[in-house]
């Protein structure tokens, strides 16, 4: 089965995430080795190398994988990072005896529709099916209308009661993580949709 290319490196948290996403893409993946990496200069020296034209940190939508994703971007030049994010599903890894302590399934527990679908903004070249892929954002998005934290507190998603819980439903309804912070959402927002697909979203959910 042909694989989607992607020309950015992605650091993932451990080796079984990277065997999943080399089995589907064609890319420089890296992975931290979980925690150790707060103490791992050598690793930190690869990532920030490797960083140089920009880097994707993909990590598990657990407490783990956040604090793992936050000491990346401490390490990292903000402008180099592109943060994607892995939906919130239950379930097991087949090869572990038993679920996470988050009871969520990490990257390597991801269905390949699944992984492709996260990271198909940044998929280029010809895809299994011959079609054409390219990153939908970042080469055109000055002809984009990007979102802005204006847009978040216009919608009642910031600075108003109950602006977390209806960002927890534009998130999940974007299949991604529903506690993430609105900076951290905001971000993710810009990566895979667009002004309108935002408004249609939020039409859809908030609308009267």
């Amino acid at each position: 089965m042909k694989k989607h290319k992607i020309a950015l490196p992605i650091v993932v948290e451990g080796k079984y995430d990277k065997n999943t996403l080399s089995q589907i893409f064609d890319a420089t993946i890296i992975y931290v080795g979980g925690f150790s990496v707060f103490n791992s200069k050598e690793k930190q020296a690869l990532i920030r190398k490797i960083a140089v034209n920009g880097i994707i940190v993909l990590t598990d939508s657990d407490g783990g994988g956040k604090q793992i994703r936050s000491f990346l971007n401490g390490i990292l030049p903000k402008e180099k990072v592109h943060n994607l994010y892995i939906p919130k599903i239950k379930g097991k890894e087949k090869r572990k005896s038993a679920p996470s302590a988050a009871g969520t399934l990490g990257v390597e527990g991801m269905e390949r529709d699944t992984l492709v679908r996260v990271l198909s903004p940044f998929v280029v070249g010809d895809g299994e099916n011959g079609e054409a892929h390219t990153r939908v954002n970042f080469c055109d998005e000055k002809e984009r209308k990007m979102l802005t934290k204006l847009n978040f507190f216009e919608d009642g998603l910031s600075g108003a009661d109950g602006a977390s819980e209806k960002r927890a439903r534009l998130a999940l309804y974007f299949e991604l993580p529903p506690d993430m912070t609105a900076n951290a959402l905001l971000e993710a927002l810009n990566i895979i949709t667009d002004y309108d697909g935002y408004k249609k979203a939020v039409d859809e959910l908030f609308g009267e």
